[in-house]
Formats: structure tokens, sequence, C-alpha cells
């Protein structure tokens, strides 16, 4: 199995064990949940997931039951898992940073909703279109046909409202990463035209390879820092924050994690608001809906998350206006 067809967008490295009891009742039908991140991260993400079955009026025990599997970035294990929930006959799966690709050509009949994925499911080969997916795939995305340029340039367009004086960007990804990072180098470079800053990009072959690459931005003299989402980093936030902290330059990350985890800022999706949809979209399959022919949904709500501790440490005075626009400010 290759990483590129797993991984999506929008954290980790180690085990999966079993999270939601091997012995399911025979006569409910069974939810597999697959989650990209840390067990942390994904027994939030389930329980999203079951926020979503519950507001489509479904009852967790007696309507279904749920079981869930975390990679912690470790998706060589993917067919394993796979194999082993396939032996559990879920009526659905539910992926999240990830793609149906690797669950389908192990069970190419089983449905498959994705979630907090912001590459083009269509491009991909992942559906026929977004109003009609076609065969067992469905899910939401978080942003809209043409992926990340709209959603990076909103991220960009906050930091330099945070730093004005923006002039090259390091940024940092993962460089087997075939489908992700390309797509994010090319959305960042895009932005960076637009708005006036270069970019250096650092693409680490591994992940004990970034903070080579933070001192490689150190010696550009890069002005800030910016991580890509790429998952398996998530499993790493307390190493890489602190290393970029050493740095005294300005980073950001563009999920919540890494600004909860010490960075300046984060602008994102909800992702919370994501995984209770795709727990909508699997309520509909339960009940027989078939996933083809749920459009795939675009995410419509976001967050923008400033660390007001770091920015003071740093000695940036956050503008009132972009204060009062935070949805959330650590302190």
């Amino acid at each position: 199995m290759k990483r590129r067809e797993f991984i999506g967008l929008i954290g980790g490295a180690a085990a999966w064990p079993l999270a939601a009891g091997a012995q399911q009742p025979a006569n409910l039908p069974l939810v597999a949940v697959i989650v990209a991140f840390t067990e942390q991260l994904a027994n939030a993400r389930a329980a999203s997931i079951r926020e979503g079955l519950k507001q489509a009026g479904l009852i967790e025990g007696k309507d279904y039951v749920l079981t869930l599997r975390f990679l912690d970035g470790d998706y060589a294990r993917l067919p394993e898992i796979v194999k082993e929930l396939d032996a559990l006959k879920p009526r659905v799966y539910v992926t999240v940073a990830g793609g149906p690709k690797p669950i389908h050509r192990l069970v190419p009949n089983a449905p498959v909703v994705f979630t907090a994925i912001a590459i083009d499911p269509v491009a991909y080969g992942w559906v026929e279109s977004y109003a009609r997916p076609g065969g067992m795939t469905t899910g939401n995305v978080q942003n809209a046909i043409g992926g990340l340029e709209s959603l990076m340039s909103k991220q960009f367009q906050f930091f330099k409202e945070l730093v004005p004086n923006l002039t090259r960007v390091g940024f940092i990804g993962l460089a087997d990463t075939a489908v992700q990072f390309p797509v994010e180098r090319a959305a960042v470079q895009k932005t960076a035209q637009q708005l006036g800053f270069a970019v250096s990009m650092y693409e680490v072959p591994t992940l004990a390879d970034v903070e080579s690459a933070i001192a490689s931005g150190q010696r550009d003299d890069v002005s800030a820092f910016f991580l890509s989402v790429e998952p398996r980093f998530v499993a790493r936030v307390p190493q890489i924050v602190a290393s970029l902290a050493k740095t005294g330059k300005p980073a950001f990350g563009p999920t919540p994690v890494w600004t909860r985890g010490g960075l300046l800022m984060s602008y994102y999706t909800d992702i919370d608001e994501q995984t209770r949809r795709a727990g909508g979209l699997a309520a509909k399959i339960l009940r027989g809906a078939k996933p083809g022919d749920l459009p795939i949904e675009q995410a419509d709500k976001f967050t923008l998350i400033i660390n007001l501790k770091t920015a003071k440490q740093l000695g940036i005075t956050v503008p009132p206006a972009l204060l009062a626009q935070a949805d959330e400010v650590i302190e």
C-alpha cells in the first residue's frame, strides 16, 4: 500500500489498538472508523462522528455500533487494519484524513465516507463528480473545487496582519507525500505571488529531518515558518514546536492542534464539524442510501485561533481588529 493513496490532507507513527470493544452485537450494523492521527485526536474525531450519527437520530448500541482504529501515522499497517475490520463486516467505513482507495483495494464493494480532505477528490479519481460521486464513495472536503488556494490565501492574509514584515516563508513538508505536498506547494507559491512574499521549500525525507529543515530555514534567514498539514507531523507537535521556538521566528500551522501546541496562529476548517457531518453521511448509508448518490459536501465553517502567549514571547502585538475576529484566543 502506498502512503500517497491514503493521505488526503489536514497527524502521526506507532500502534493502532482496538478502541471500541472487540465484541459487538451481531444484529447491529457496524460503523468502522479509521483515523490517520494520534490516539487522542482519533478519539476526538470518533466522538464527533458519533455526534453526527446522534444528530441524525441514531443511537449507539441500539441502532449501530462503532469501532475505531487510529494509524498514528503508520500507513504501512493500513492493509492489516482493513483486513481485520473486514472480518467484522462493517456496514460503512469512515476514513478521517484519508482517501478511499486503500480500503476499496481490499473491499471494493464497501461504502466509504471520507472526511477532513483538502485535495480535489474528482481530480484524483475518488469520485465522478461533486454532485453525484458514483460508486461506493462519498464524503466532505475542506474546501471547494480548486482545493487549497483560497484557504491558504486567507491563512496568509491573517498571518501577514500578525507579521507585517513577512518577506520569506520557510515551508516544511514530507517529500514522500506524492499527492498532498505538491498540491500545498503550488498553493503556497501562488499565494506568495499574490501577497508579495518569497517561499523557501524544505521537503524532508523523514520526520526525523524536520529539525534539520528548521536549521536550514534559520541559515536562509526566513522571516517565518509554515508547516504542511501532513498528518504524520501531528505526532511530533511538541518536538517541532520546541525547535521552532528556539529560532525566535514566528511560525504557524494549518490546523488548531499546532496553535494549541504553541505556534502563533492557525486558520482552518472546523474539523469537528466536518467529522460530525461525516457521521451524518454514515447515518444515511445505514438507512439505505447509496454512497454514490450522496453529494460531496463542502466545508462552510472555519476557525481562526491566535496564541496570544506565543505572540507576547515573540514581541508581536496582535492588532485589535484581528483579535476580535479570532474564534479562540490562547493566553
